[in-house]
């Protein structure tokens, strides 16, 4: 599935309150990236996968890790976030809304809004 595979010098800096840093051989790719995972076996150097836009023309560059570029794939994050997700949890805090109205379906949009504030980060 990999469309592109080279060893390249990547640098990544990611914090909760900014922006991800993402420089392959010193190019800025952040604004094509989607998401990225870094993974290390014993045996092997370290390996970064970026998960790319859609319309994604490449790399330019030279370098030293092992980079696999890939077309974007969100189901493994949202797989992720919801193998995070409390049902205990998420149970009160939909019974626990305001916004139910006894309607047909209340449950089931008290706990889409729910999942959607969690996502972003909505208290």
């Amino acid at each position: 599935m990999s469309v592109y595979q080279d060893l390249r010098r990547v640098r990544i800096a990611a914090s909760p309150d900014e922006g991800a840093v993402i420089e392959i051989d010193g190019h800025d790719v952040a604004s094509a990236v989607e998401a990225y995972r870094i993974t290390q076996t014993v045996d092997e150097g370290p390996e970064v996968t970026l998960y790319v836009q859609q319309g994604w023309k490449g790399m330019q560059f030279e370098g030293l890790a092992e980079v696999l570029v890939e077309p974007a794939d969100m189901r493994h994050v949202v797989i992720g976030f919801l193998d995070s997700v409390d049902w205990r949890q998420l149970e009160d805090a939909v019974l626990d809304r305001s916004d139910l109205d006894g309607k047909p379906g209340e449950l089931t949009r008290g706990v889409l809004a729910q999942l959607r504030e969690w996502a972003t980060g909505a208290a």
